[in-house]
């Protein structure tokens, strides 16, 4: 019934961006934002970049509308969205998920 996502962007200001709109239009619950090193293999060659994660905490049925709409405002052409199924947790924090989004 809930979801996190996890998405990397190639800025604070990107991430902020993607933050505010998706809880403006009540997809997410929360996100969280954080700097991260990322090293990965880009056109036949690792590459290194400073980037900012983000942990969106949602419901599973929310996904491929948040998907979507990060695939709008990204600037990579292809954008770290991956979701993770939460089966388990705290049920008062899962249903303030449940209550914040619509």
């Amino acid at each position: 019934m809930f979801s996190f996502i996890y998405v990397t962007a190639s800025s604070k200001e990107e991430a902020e961006k993607i933050a505010k709109h998706l809880l403006e239009r009540k997809l997410v619950a929360c996100v969280n934002i954080f700097p991260v090193k990322s090293y990965f293999w880009w056109e036949g060659k690792i590459e290194i970049a400073e980037e900012y994660g983000m942990i969106l905490k949602t419901k599973n049925e929310k996904f491929s509308e948040i998907r979507d709409e990060i695939k709008k405002l990204h600037s990579y052409t292809t954008p770290c969205i991956c979701s993770f199924p939460v089966d388990k947790g705290l049920r008062e924090f899962l249903d303030w998920i449940d209550k914040t989004v619509e």
